[in-house]
């Protein structure tokens, strides 16, 4: 079980860096994909190409937040809740900054991201595993 979800949590924060390259504009996730540039949030106050410097930058932190998160609970740290719990408000917050604020493309956006983020926050903080460590 403690392997599973390490190796889980470890995986959905390497996700976060496929978001990296798109905002990056390393590639495309999707043909004609623009996230971030047009965030409720930030295109109004800054540039396209700065947008994509902090969603890039939210990116590889949400990314290392949940790989170290899931390497604590794999190498036994007690920390790796708090890491993990971190990591998922943060890239959902992220999420909600650099969305567009339209009901198009909430997969390509991000939105599957923030219903395995509350997942994950559900079983980390509300129903703690027997057996993983505390």
């Amino acid at each position: 079980m403690v392997l599973v979800l390490g190796l889980f949590l470890i995986l959905h924060g390497l996700v976060h860096l496929l978001y990296f390259g798109q905002s990056a504009r390393l590639f495309e996730l999707q043909s004609g994909m623009v996230w971030p540039d047009h965030s409720w949030v930030f295109a109004g106050l800054a540039s396209p190409e700065s947008i994509r410097v902090l969603a890039s930058t939210a990116c590889v932190v949400a990314a290392v937040g949940f790989a170290a998160g899931g390497a604590a609970l794999l190498a036994g740290q007690g920390w790796w809740r708090e890491a993990i719990a971190g990591s998922a408000v943060f890239a959902t917050v992220a999420w909600l900054l650099f969305w567009d604020a339209t009901p198009g493309n909430l997969t390509g956006q991000g939105a599957v991201a923030v219903l395995i983020n509350a997942a994950i926050l559900l079983g980390v903080l509300v129903f703690p595993r027997p057996g993983l460590v505390t």
